[in-house]
């Protein structure tokens, strides 16, 4: 089941660290894990949250690299091309 580990097994290391711990410590033991699990969650969605804002101010974050300097080359391809027109008249 779980490497090797069938419900026997497991259910023997539970009664140990039942005989080890006690009751009273494994139910703090757990509720410390769920907060810890419950916080570092937290702080990862706060770390997504704060990448999100800070790609927002940066600009767009679905252009890549090369598409800004091409996109840069065709702003400037189509002033110059406006301004030849302009030029003409």
């Amino acid at each position: 089941m779980f490497g090797g580990f069938g419900v026997t097994e497991l259910l023997i290391v539970l009664a140990i660290v039942l005989l080890i711990f006690g009751p009273k410590r494994l139910k703090n033991i757990g509720s410390d894990l769920g907060n810890a699990i419950k916080g570092f969650r937290k702080a990862v969605t706060d770390e997504e949250a704060e990448a999100a804002a800070a790609a927002k101010a940066q600009g767009d974050p679905n252009v890549i690299e090369g598409e800004v300097a091409s996109q840069a080359s065709q702003k400037e391809d189509s002033q110059q091309q406006s301004a030849n027109q302009q030029s003409r008249v």
